[in-house]
């Protein structure tokens, strides 16, 4: 499945990119949280709670071209599943982080 979300934004390219890709900044607006990564194509990015025993959300980086362009991909968690059955999803992908 393939989601595009296209929003505007009255800002600078840069100012937008820094928003995105700076910890620190984006903690001010994602309740707390912060993303590392090294920003490079094929890389990793992770965002994190110091509340969270784990990861909150997890990807790679598949084309990074700033401050113009950021494609990633996300590796979501069971909270479908787990909302409408009470049960852990249990695909071959969601076991190797159980």
């Amino acid at each position: 499945m393939e989601k595009v979300f296209e929003i505007y934004i009255r800002t600078t390219p840069e100012r937008l990119w820094e928003a995105i890709t700076d910890s620190e900044i984006r903690s001010k607006y994602s309740f707390g949280n912060r993303i590392s990564s090294d920003w490079t194509p094929g890389s990793r990015f992770e965002m994190t709670n110091q509340n969270a025993d784990a990861p909150l959300r997890e990807g790679e980086n598949l084309e990074v071209d700033p401050p113009r362009r950021l494609v990633q991909t996300m590796r979501a968690s069971g909270l479908k599943t787990w909302l409408e059955t009470g049960q852990l999803l249990t695909t071959p992908g969601s076991l190797m982080y159980t």
